[in-house]
């Protein structure tokens, strides 16, 4: 056995974003989240820094998920393809069964301005990092600026369609979709 209680960051994560939902973000404490969760208000900061932190921690994986898949493409993908590739996994691994979590995650980020500007900063630590692995490709600055933007608006715009959508269709394929979109505004028409 652990010194830590198993699943305790899971388990907070979980109670947190309950009572978000259930009295605001402003509204609760670090000590009802801990309470929720069955655990004390010192094993809460042992897992996350304040209560916004257990809020984001689901993204604080992302830039590695998506530098991870973007070394791992060919030298000779696209940029288009890469974006596509990397994103199509990003949601696959990180998103795929969470729309529920995802679904009121949303509705307090969107209820509180301090918590959408941290999000926002959220998206542009992902951007940088989508940057960096086009650097790395090989991608001059501004190229890699440019499809670092494309690949997070792109990922943005997909997860809104996904969190949107009454059907079942997956964040992969909205992505796929949003990518089509984007490269028929950049095609002449036939």
């Amino acid at each position: 056995m652990g010194r830590w209680p198993e699943g305790a960051r899971t388990r907070l994560e979980a109670a947190a974003l309950a009572l978000f939902v259930e009295q605001g973000f402003a509204e609760t404490t670090v000590p009802q989240i801990a309470a929720r969760a069955g655990l004390t208000t010192r094993t809460f900061f042992r897992h996350f820094a304040d209560k916004r932190e257990v809020l984001f921690a689901y993204q604080a994986e992302l830039p590695d998920v998506v530098r991870e898949v973007m070394a791992d493409a060919p030298q000779s993908a696209s940029a288009l393809e890469v974006i596509s590739v990397s994103m199509r996994k990003l949601a696959e691994t990180k998103f795929d069964g969470r729309r529920d979590y995802l679904l009121a995650y949303q509705a307090v980020i969107d209820a509180d301005a301090g918590l959408r500007e941290r999000g926002l900063r959220k998206m542009s630590i992902l951007s940088e990092a989508i940057g960096r692995g086009f650097r790395d490709r090989g991608m001059d600055d501004l190229g890699a600026t440019l499809a670092a933007h494309t690949a997070v608006t792109v990922f943005s715009v997909a997860l809104d369609r996904w969190l949107a959508a009454v059907d079942e269709t997956s964040l992969s394929v909205h992505v796929s979709d949003t990518l089509a979109a984007l490269q028929s505004l950049t095609t002449p028409e036939a």
